[in-house]
Formats: structure tokens, sequence, C-alpha cells
């Protein structure tokens, strides 16, 4: 692999058109990976592991740090614009564990001035005291795991919390000092019908959230509900459930800014927005996964060990394994964040996260442009509402 050094153009796997180095490297955000939840839902496909009685939170921030400095050479001088905490459930944590690994993150990186730092949270986890001690850590944000308000949906999901003890998450959440906050809701849920996925909806915009991401169940492999399906709304239904659902989000003001997320203005997820302009992100924890530009033009993928035993065992390395992003998959690799933005990004911003030029985009484009599915628009990357819809056949334009 070429040195951090080398101001000369790169050359991947042979036969190529040189990369650029990158004359500015894109902003710096970091996510955190908590593993452990209180039980493990039977639609969920991340890294999460059902807790023991007692966490080995000083442990575990330990090995994070430690994993840290291991990734503090792809800093490059730059500061932390935001910080993620996801999971698992890292409202499990204690405040003294995070204040402590905040304070470990903050003396190796520094923190912009405006940084924005989210925790993910279960209701069934809230504890007022504990949230206003987040609060005073520096945590501006929470995302909030409600999917659904209707206690048999949640029984379905198999979430430990029931609607009021949603609410009451909600208000507590304010009432701790968090005046922005997002709650994650989903539809497309057994034997839900469109009056019920309104009616969830109609709950959670009542609770006045400055975001909601609100998206549709998919069946993944390797979870409960690929092996032993549920009844899901049939197509038609589910269509039904998009389009009232979207018009009565938007008719309070949350604007649809993502495939599956909505925002009062200015209150975009600055994290997410991160990922998807693709900026850079060090991701440290069990199982965590990161992408890492560097001068020379390396765009480097990482992904970390996924068992907490593993994570945690002295003998064993934090990193799994680590992939350089080739000249041929740059395009596919840009747009499928770029592209999920109902804006989509300044056409500029490609050269400029990957070294690569606009013509390195020409034929997909040209061929997206013909079929209707990318709009013809020379200064913007950016999907038509129908490329929007299929967008797995945008992207597939692109793949080389």
């Amino acid at each position: 692999m070429t040195s951090e050094s080398s101001a000369s153009p790169l050359i991947f796997g042979g036969a190529q058109s040189p990369r650029a180095a990158l004359p500015v490297l894109p902003p710096l955000a970091l996510y955190i990976h908590i593993p452990w939840c209180v039980r493990k839902c039977p639609y969920c496909d991340f890294n999460s592991h059902t807790a023991s009685p007692v966490l080995p939170e000083e442990e575990y921030v330990d090995a994070l740090l430690a994993d840290l400095d291991q990734d503090l050479h792809a800093v490059h001088g730059r500061e932390l614009s935001s910080i993620f905490f996801g999971g698992g459930t890292p409202s499990l944590f204690s405040a003294e564990a995070l204040g402590r690994l905040l304070k470990g993150v903050e003396q190796r990186i520094p923190f912009a001035s405006d940084i924005e730092i989210t925790l993910e949270a279960n209701p069934g986890t809230f504890e007022q005291d504990k949230f206003v001690a987040y609060r005073k850590l520096g945590i501006n944000r929470l995302s909030i795991g409600i999917q659904s308000f209707q206690q048999e949906k949640l029984e379905a999901l198999g979430r430990i919390h029931n609607g009021d003890e949603a609410v009451r998450a909600a208000g507590m959440a304010r009432q701790a000092g968090f005046d922005n906050f997002n709650l994650d809701l989903m539809h497309g849920l057994p034997n839900q019908s469109l009056d019920d996925a309104l009616a969830d909806l109609r709950t959670a915009i009542a609770l006045k959230p400055t975001h909601l991401s609100w998206y549709q169940l998919t069946l993944e492999p390797n979870t409960v509900f690929w092996n032993q399906p549920p009844t899901l709304p049939e197509d038609d239904t589910l269509w039904d459930i998009q389009e009232a659902g979207q018009a009565l989000l938007a008719e309070h003001g949350y604007a649809q800014y993502e495939v599956s997320a909505y925002a009062l203005p200015g209150r975009p997820a600055r994290h997410n927005l991160n990922y998807w302009s693709f900026g850079d992100f060090i991701g440290i924890g069990a199982g965590a996964h990161g992408k890492l530009s560097h001068p020379d033009g390396r765009i480097i993928r990482t992904w970390k060990t996924r068992l907490p035993k593993d994570y945690l065992n002295p003998a064993k390395s934090f990193k799994a394994g680590e992939k350089a992003l080739s000249n041929e998959e740059m395009p596919f690799e840009f747009l499928m964040n770029a592209l999920r933005l109902t804006e989509g990004v300044e056409s500029r911003l490609y050269p400029e996260r990957t070294g690569m030029t606009l013509g390195s985009l020409a034929e997909g484009r040209r061929d997206a442009e013909q079929s209707g599915l990318l709009q013809v628009e020379p200064s913007r990357l950016a999907a038509t509402e129908r490329g929007q819809l299929f967008l797995n056949d945008l992207l597939q334009k692109f793949l080389t």
C-alpha cells in the first residue's frame, strides 16, 4: 500500500486511470458501537448481544480508547464534527462510563465547537436522572427506538417497552434538556393496516421530535424473522402507507431529506448527512465499520472484531479487516450514499471526495438520465422521484 506521505497519483489494481491526491479531506466523525441489548429483537440484524446482569463497562471503555489509538494516524489534523453512540442499546451504559469515554476521545481528537453527539436509547432503559447526567456530559441529541406505540405491534417486534413508556421517554428526554431528538418508527409491521400506521405517526408527531426516522420493516438474513417470517401487509397496503405517511409528515413540517429520514427545518442528523455525503468516520467498538480518506488519495474501509468477547480479548486484534476502494468501485460507493439524499449532492463533491474525475461517471450518468432515474442537471447528482423509488436499479447503472 502506498505511503501516506506520497503526493503522487495512485494506481490501484493495475491498468486504471490514476486517482488524484485529495486537495481537502472530508469532515471527520466518530461512530462508537455498544453491542449489548436487554433482549435481541427478532427483526434485528445489527451486531447486538443479550446483556449479562453486569456489563463490563470499565473494560469496554478501555478497549474503545485503545481501539481509537490505533486509528489516530487517519485523523490528519481534523476535528470531530459528530459522534454517534449506536448499538445495541448504548443507554445501558452509565453516565460515568460514557463520561470517561468522551473525555478520553477529546484528549485524542479535538471536538468542533458545535459538535453533535447522539446517543441511541430505548424507552425500556429510560431513567430521568441518568438522562440528565448524559446531557451534562455534552451529549446533545438522542435517537429513541420506539418502532410502534401499539402493544400488539410491540409484542410482535419483541420490544421490551409499551406504548405509554414510549410516550414518557420523549417527555423525559425533553425534561432532561434534550431539545434535539429523533424518534425511530417502523411501518409495514406484521398485520399492520393503513390506519394503524398513521396512528403511530400521529402519536409520534404529537411528541414534537425534531427528527423522525420512518422506515419499512424488512426481513434480513440471520434474523428470527428471516427464518420464521411473520405475515406482513400486502404491497398495495405498503404503498398506501408510504404515500399517506409522507403526506402527513409534510403537513406537519417534517421535510423528507433522505429515503427514510424526515426533519424539521435545520434539524437533519449531521452525523448521518456526513455518511451520505461520503464524509469520513472512524468506527470503534465490536463490529464497528469505518471509512477513512488519506491525503494521497487512498480511501480505506475498515471493520472491527465482531464478538464482544473477542474484542475484549487482549490477545486478539481490534481490527478484523480493511479494504482500499478501487477506481472501479468508487462511482457505486459514492452514489449509494449520495443518491439516498432527496436533493442529492453537488457534482463537485464527487471529485473532491474521491479523487476521481466526473468523466468516470459519464456512461452510467447518461444511461441513468435516459432511463428517467437521474435528474438531468450538470451541477448536481440527484435521483428523480422515480429514481428514489427504484434506487437499486439506479445504482446498477454505476456498477462496473
